[in-house]
């Protein structure tokens, strides 16, 4: 059983029927979310005593902030800070039953904790969990989901993840649709991130998207992401195998989320970072941020700030790309986007290399093999670098490449 207070989950059930013709509807991420957020690179440091700089705390969260903004994030659209798990303390308040940040990593509370991000022009994100405890212990919203929407809506919140552990999958399709409903009914306009489909995945059960779309902002698709190449070539090959049943869901205000940018942490080399920011665009991803960023080198915060990068994935057709073809290793992603001229779209294409073996690989491909086919042709221009401009192709002309092993070349492709 789960519910509100005590709720049994045939009332609930009912409450969910009565409301099922009503979407989310909240008006918020109409564009893939930007922000920051601690889990992947700061997981669940809580002793502030041996790691004062990365423990989860008050402090953490106004220092990163305040990156964001002096450090350029804010002027290129990253917006969201977002505490992730192990803020908690381990036991709700024993009066009122709300939830209760650690007293000593966060003091104050989380107002004052909202007002600063705020004050920087940002927004506050905060996790929890639909089950019993969150994925590292702490409570959960079960048996209390009416009381923490408005307890979130008091801390002035704008962001809310919902994790699954300690949760029955099969009351999932329910109870998520329920606490997002419940975020709407306070008045409080919350951007509402779900993870029912990555623990459906885990089962082998296909996600519900149709009520996904209907009641979630964005969500997780699959594993979480971790600090490796290895790890986010998983994920791209997941999106890519499963495109067809998870592409036609994406769009202006629900999304799917393959996970965080770890760019900047250390996992990944330069290109690799590129390729990850890349693929990122391409599938309309939300771009949130897990690192130190008082900590990444230039040449990192120049990929995660270059704007015309971010301006494919935050391109206003919201069309999630897809993974269009394999030739001699090399596999080609293509997104759709603006401007569109007399019905033809424009493109962003990537072409990653799954190469090993060492020297750059030079790859030629047709227009038409890339299904450009706009009589006018395409101005193309390198994404990385904006000032290499390639010219006018049409789809009979020859675009050749040259992509290095574990690396990518992005190119904008715009309609004449």
């Amino acid at each position: 059983m789960f519910g509100i207070r005590n709720v049994p989950l045939l009332l609930l059930l009912l409450i969910q029927l009565l409301h099922g013709g009503s979407a989310l509807d909240n008006g918020l991420a109409l564009k893939p979310p930007m922000g920051w957020m601690s889990w992947q690179r700061f997981r669940c440091i809580t002793d502030c005593e041996l790691y004062p700089d990365e423990c989860i705390s008050e402090k953490l969260f106004r220092r990163n902030a305040d990156l964001i903004v002096s450090e350029g994030y804010a002027d290129v659209g990253y917006e969201y800070v977002i505490i992730d798990d192990c803020w908690l303390e381990k036991n709700r308040d024993n009066k009122t039953n709300k939830l209760v940040p650690d007293r000593k990593r966060f003091p104050r509370g989380l107002n004052v904790l909202a007002d600063h991000i705020h004050a920087n022009g940002l927004k506050f994100g905060l996790y929890q969990d639909f089950g019993t405890k969150t994925c590292a212990g702490y409570p959960g919203v079960i048996n209390h989901m009416a009381l923490d929407a408005e307890t979130f809506a008091n801390w002035d919140v704008d962001y809310v993840k919902l994790d699954g552990c300690y949760a029955n999958v099969s009351d999932m399709a329910t109870g998520y649709p329920e606490f997002g409903r419940l975020l709407n009914s306070t008045g409080r306009p919350m951007v509402y991130s779900c993870s029912w489909p990555a623990y459906q995945s885990e089962l082998g059960e296909l996600p519900e998207f149709e009520s996904l779309k209907q009641h979630c902002n964005l969500w997780r698709n699959w594993d979480d992401i971790d600090d490796s190449f290895e790890s986010v070539m998983q994920i791209i090959d997941y999106f890519g195998k499963n495109q067809d049943s998870m592409q036609p869901h994406a769009g202006p205000g629900h999304w799917n989320d393959p996970d965080m940018l770890i760019l900047g942490n250390y996992g990944l080399s330069y290109d690799q970072s590129k390729l990850q920011m890349a693929i990122w665009a391409v599938l309309a991803a939300p771009l949130i941020m897990s690192n130190d960023l008082a900590q990444v080198r230039p040449e990192i915060k120049g990929i995660l700030q270059n704007r015309d990068v971010i301006a494919v994935n935050q391109d206003s057709l919201g069309i999630q790309g897809k993974r269009l073809l394999m030739k001699q290793n090399i596999e080609v992603w293509r997104r759709p986007i603006t401007p569109k001229v007399k019905g033809e779209y424009s493109y962003a294409v990537a072409f990653v290399s799954r190469r090993t073996d060492g020297a750059p690989y030079p790859i030629s491909f047709t227009l038409k093999e890339l299904s450009l086919i706009n009589d006018n042709g395409y101005v193309v221009q390198d994404l990385f670098d904006m000032n290499n401009k390639l010219g006018v192709f049409r789809a009979e002309s020859q675009f050749k490449t040259r992509i290095i092993p574990n690396g990518v070349n992005f190119y904008k492709f715009t309609a004449l």
